[in-house]
Parts: structure tokens; C-alpha cells; sequence
């Protein structure tokens, strides 16, 4: 069978042309490189994608197929997947379907067969960029205008578009601990590795309230990752900003945000984001834990940051990414609050920073006392 071309047009102009897999017509989206070797299933399922062509560093994918128990959340969030070359061949011995099977059905675009490298390149020179990749429309000029007219990522909330519909209970056999876990686009691995602390988890819509969370009577207060600009998630703001509030005149209530729950943690608590140029996408980013003087390698998949120079006297820089020197955690002086840029949950891995989440139960246990 003949492949089917598939052209991408960055919003600068810039044309790369190659085949299509997976689902057939049209995509768009902010174009992003992710530098992971592996995990494209975990990456691919993971909602801070929401809103973005995911690009992969790695030139060979597809080779492991998908299976059923891999997915970070119920379905695909990438707008597009474009890989240097897609494996028609898979072998795993859990997979059940191809990567190419698995995106038609989720009516998710693939480009491959492109210059990776080169494209690569563009966005660490030119920043991420808007992007529109059509399998039946050749006219680069038209595809340049439509990359165009997609929404700038500063400034939207996404959050409220992947949340889930409904508040949900985890329950935990002897579970130690209650807590409330907002959910901005939480990940599975997330809620794994809570349970596995021994913590009974209820997750929240996004825009659950601080009285709601506290009729709750939790013993702690979890911020997930998520998509899209946290300055925009106002009302998770004010509700973060009214629990630390009531932490800090009703009883302590210790709360542990990751990736937007840490930046929104971070807003609630005096600071400011900003976008970065090309994000941080991958899972070998090198973080040094300001305490131990140690090294973490981590994962990370955000595109907004907190500024270091924005942090109140109350909040300490506790962690330091060593590629740029941003700012990847912060912890309160008084307050029982602390949260992390990057993913200690490790889908996919590493594994360095799991102790965090033992330090979160560790803040229960004391607030309880």
C-alpha cells in the first residue's frame, strides 16, 4: 500500500513533509520535543499533553506496541505523534495492539519519516511553536495561516478540560490517611504510588472548592500535573490560597502539589510563572535536592515554570534543575506545603524521587499530631 504524505507547517513557515500513521486528516497543536527513550505509551496517555503534537528525540518508536495497563489516564491527549520512524513490527509480551491500531482508534494523527533532528533544533533555536500537520491539504501557505489561528498557549486553561466529570473515591485496605487530591489532569501512577503510602484517595474536579475540600476532613491535600497556563486556572488559585489559609488559622493541613500543582501552589503562595522557551519534556532532566546536596534524575513535562525571583521570603527553593537553573521545588516556612516541577511518580521512571511521597505522609502524620 502506497503511504499517504502528511505535511506539517510550523507557524513560522517552516515545512516538513513525510507519511502519515495512525488516524487520517488533520491536527494542530503547540509543537514539543519529549527526549525519553522509552514510555511514548505513558507520554502519549499523559494529560499535560492536552493541547500540544508531542515530537520524539528518539528515532525508532513503536517497537513495544501498547497495552492495557500502561495508560496514565482513560485515553490519548496528544493532538498529534511524530516520530523519525514508526516500527510495523511490535514485540511485548503484554501488548495487544500496534501504536499505529491503537491512534487510529483514537483518531490521533502520526507524522513520521521527518528530519527529527532538525526539527528538534528549530524549537530549542526558535522556542516551541503552533503547528498544523494535514494529510489532505498540500498548499503550505493555507496550513501556515491555520497554525496561525490556533490559540496561544499563554493564557489558556486547559485544566477544565481534562478533569475528570464526576468526584471519585480510591479506597485503600488499612488505609492510614485521607486525602483529596485535585485532579488538573492527574496521572494513574500518581494515584498508585498515594495508595500505596496508605492513603485513601478522593479525587476532585478541578474546580472543587476550599469549603468543599474542607467538609471533607482530609488529612491532606494533593495538586496534580495538568496542561495550559497556570496563571489562567484562577479559581484553583483562590481555592489553594483559602487552604493555606485555613492551614495556617484552623489546623495544619499539609498539601503536596506536582508539575501545575506546584506552580499553582506557587501562585496561591505569593510567587509567578512564566513560560519557558521549549519546556522541559523527558525523563533524564538532572535536579539537585538543595538538602542533601544529592541528584536526582527525574521526569519532567511542563512548559510554564515559577520564577526564582518572585519567591516570598516564606517560601524556600528546595530543589534546582541543573540544566537551566530553574526553580523545580519549593517548600514553606510555616506552613505544611511543599510541591515539585518534575514527576517523582516516575511514568516512565525514573524512580530517584519516590521518598516524596513518604515526606507527604511524614507531614500527615505530624499535622495529625
Amino acid at each position: 500500500m502506497q503511504p499517504t504524505r502528511a505535511t506539517l507547517v510550523l507557524e513560522n513557515g517552516s515545512v516538513y513533509t513525510g507519511t502519515a500513521f495512525g488516524h487520517q486528516g488533520e491536527a494542530s497543536g503547540e509543537v514539543v520535543f519529549n527526549t525519553s527513550h522509552t514510555g511514548y505509551q505513558e507520554i502519549l496517555t499523559d494529560p499535560s499533553y492536552a493541547g500540544q503534537m508531542v515530537l520524539m528525540t528518539y528515532p525508532l518508536i513503536g517497537n513495544y506496541g501498547f497495552n492495557p495497563t500502561d495508560n496514565e489516564s482513560r485515553r490519548i491527549w496528544a493532538s498529534a505523534f511524530i516520530v523519525r520512524e514508526i516500527s510495523n513490527i511490535y514485540s511485548n509480551y503484554e501488548a495487544t495492539e500496534s501504536l499505529d491500531d491503537t491512534l487510529k482508534k483514537a483518531g490521533v494523527l502520526g507524522l513520521a519519516g521527518i528530519d527529527t533532528r532538525k526539527l528538534v533544533r528549530e524549537i530549542r533555536e526558535k522556542g516551541a511553536m503552533r503547528g498544523f500537520i494535514s494529510t489532505t491539504e498540500t498548499d503550505t501557505e493555507s496550513l501556515q495561516k491555520k497554525a496561525q489561528a490556533i490559540p496561544q498557549m499563554t493564557g489558556r486553561d486547559l485544566a477544565k478540560t481534562v478533569t475528570c466529570s464526576e468526584n471519585y473515591t480510591l479506597d485503600t485496605p488499612n488505609a492510614r490517611y485521607h486525602v483529596a487530591a485535585f485532579d488538573y489532569g492527574i496521572k494513574t501512577n500518581i494515584l498508585r504510588l498515594l495508595q500505596n503510602a496508605g492513603c485513601r484517595v478522593t479525587v476532585l474536579k478541578a474546580g472543587t472548592t476550599a469549603e468543599e475540600v474542607i467538609a471533607l476532613k482530609p488529612d491532606g491535600v494533593f495538586l496534580s500535573n495538568g496542561p495550559g497556563d497556570p496563571s489562567a486556572v484562577d479559581y484553583a488559585i483562590a481555592a489553594i490560597r483559602s487552604l493555606a489559609d485555613y492551614s495556617r488559622t484552623t489546623r495544619p493541613l499539609p498539601i503536596f502539589g506536582i508539575c501545575l500543582g506546584h506552580q499553582l501552589l506557587a501562585l496561591a503562595l505569593g510567587a509567578t510563572t512564566y513560560k519557558l522557551k521549549f519546556g522541559h519534556h523527558g525523563s533524564n532532566h538532572p535536579v539537585k535536592n538543595m538538602a542533601t546536596k544529592s541528584i536526582e534524575i527525574t521526569s519532567q513535562n511542563h512548559g510554564f515554570a515559577v520564577s526564582m525571583d518572585s519567591l516570598p521570603d516564606s517560601l524556600a527553593m528546595t530543589h534546582l534543575n541543573l540544566y537551566d537553573n530553574t526553580v523545580e521545588g519549593i517548600m514553606h516556612s510555616e506552613l505544611p506545603c511543599f510541591s515539585v516541577q518534575y514527576h517523582p511518580e516516575a511514568a516512565p521512571g525514573p524512580h530517584d524521587s519516590h521518598y516524596l511521597f513518604d515526606e507527604f505522609t511524614a507531614m500527615m502524620d505530624q499535622a495529625k499530631n
